[in-house]
């Protein structure tokens, strides 16, 4: 039996423009991004002469639309790029790169025109803030849209009703495993003690998948007069504003609280596991999220790796990960608390490209936000790119 590809389509109101396209996630590959293709399907008489044009937006968004500037709201379009389609300039051939968009225009007619963007390599991947359960229509994310219109000329204000809009994530997988083995070492001393507490972190690889236990491998020296109590591990997801307040946080997304001690002039030496997991922190405020999406579709947003070249300020939000070791020094004193912590990446894996690599028969849906993996929006008609 053949492959079934789904092709996603949506009508504008008015019927005068149909949009076409067989993906909706985007895949950043580090030294190249996936392309966005298409294709376009207009009604001439519904169009009464007008010029059909294709925006791809990249956009950040804080707070509500509307919302007053300072400080509560913000939106900055980070990428935009416009095409005219219709009438075509240049012919069709020359404006068709895959063989989605050949087949696509074979099915659909004369009145069918492909589309084609390229990313620059600047730009961040999808991602969001979780918002609280009173949160309702406030955001904070990285967004990007597909927007196909009609107008005498790219400049017109845009109708409703004879536009189409569709909202597509850019994502990234995890890049081929490393050799690299995460470890941190630390030694700590404390007054009234001669010998030192030394304490090691190790993970036995770089990036971990979401769903996947996260393992670290925790080995505690205590040569000094202190007592080891009240050991804990926790994964923490660091997410950074750099587009527009430099704001940082840092929510903890597992947490292993253990009774493990380790007396002075002892040592211990464990495996600790560690599953930071969406499912366990939906209702958590702040937390970023790989895209605006629904928690069962979804998983927490995944480490943002950047080109050395680019501006960091560029991505508009930013997130990693790491473990942190906590765990109390007593002494007869006082007590004091001991810590490290030990980077790492979580990260979606890179599909089989076998899968994906067959074309066949093509499967029609009607393109909805919630068919987006996800997606949520309050309106049908609300978009991350202001009209």
């Amino acid at each position: 039996m053949s492959p079934r590809n789904v092709v996603f389509k949506k009508v504008s109101r008015d019927k005068s423009v149909a949009v076409y396209m067989a993906n909706r996630d985007f895949v950043d590959h580090c030294d190249f991004v996936d392309p966005v293709d298409g294709v376009i399907v207009i009604d001439p008489l519904q169009l009464k002469g007008k010029k059909v044009y294709v925006m791809l937006s990249c956009a950040f968004r804080y707070g509500r639309p509307g919302e007053d500037v300072m400080g509560v709201a913000f939106h900055r379009d980070l990428f935009l790029v416009t095409r005219q389609v219709y009438p075509e300039l240049q012919d069709k051939d020359k404006l068709t790169h895959t063989k989605i968009q050949h087949k696509l225009l074979r099915k659909l007619g004369d009145n069918a025109f492909p589309f084609f963007f390229e990313f620059p390599d600047n730009l961040p991947c999808s991602v969001a803030l979780q918002p609280g359960p009173s949160d309702v229509g406030k955001k904070c994310a990285v967004e990007f849209e597909v927007k196909a219109f009609c107008g005498e000329n790219q400049d017109d204000k845009i109708d409703k009703q004879s536009s189409v809009r569709l909202s597509i994530r850019k994502i990234q997988y995890s890049p081929e495993n490393s050799e690299l083995v995460p470890a941190a070492e630390s030694t700590f001393e404390f007054l009234m003690s001669e010998k030192p507490l030394t304490v090691k972190m190790s993970m036995p690889k770089e990036t971990f998948y979401h769903g996947e236990p996260v393992k670290v491998n925790v080995e505690i020296t205590n040569s000094s007069s202190r007592n080891i109590k009240d050991i804990s591990l926790s994964v923490e997801q660091v997410t950074n504003i750099v587009l527009y307040s430099n704001d940082k946080y840092v929510k903890s997304v597992a947490k292993e609280e253990t009774t493990d001690c380790v007396p002075s002039g002892t040592s211990l030496k464990k495996e600790y596991v560690l599953h930071p997991l969406l499912s366990l922190n939906k209702d958590r405020r702040g937390l970023a999220l790989d895209g605006r999406l629904k928690h069962e579709d979804t998983n927490l947003a995944s480490s943002s790796i950047v080109k050395q070249e680019v501006l960091k300020e560029v991505q508009g939000i930013l997130v990693s990960y790491k473990v942190m070791l906590r765990m109390i020094a007593a002494g007869t004193l006082a007590s004091s608390e001991v810590s490290l912590e030990l980077p790492f990446r979580l990260m979606n894996p890179k599909p089989d490209p076998a899968k994906h690599s067959e074309l066949g028969d093509m499967v029609f849906e009607e393109f909805k936000r919630v068919y987006l993996k996800g997606v949520v929006y309050g309106d049908d008609e609300e978009s991350p790119t202001e009209a």
